[in-house]
């Protein structure tokens, strides 16, 4: 499922426009977004919770010339998901 379908999806559930089902969504994603980037967790009970993590620098190989290259530290996003989530893809949802 692409955004658009997710829109489509949204607004025929809650009979809402496609147009303000797009926008909401775009709010959503934002206020997810600008939320780990200054650190915080998003907890969405039931989903699951976005956080930010860390990964350490460390040595690798460039592939097509077997020379080791050090890659920086990089800051990650974590998602985990809530029990409801991992019920229902697991089909034990009642």
């Amino acid at each position: 499922m692409n955004k658009q379908e997710l829109i489509d999806a949204v607004a025929a559930s809650t009979g809402a426009s496609k147009a303000i089902t797009g926008e909401a969504l775009d709010a959503v994603i934002d206020a997810i977004t600008k939320a780990v980037a200054k650190g915080d967790s998003v907890q969405l009970i039931g989903f699951g919770s976005f956080s930010q993590g860390e990964r350490a620098a460390r040595s690798g190989r460039n592939p097509s010339t077997g020379e080791e290259i050090q890659i920086a530290a990089a800051k990650t996003v974590k998602f985990t998901a809530g029990k409801a989530f991992k019920d229902a893809v697991n089909g034990s949802q009642q």
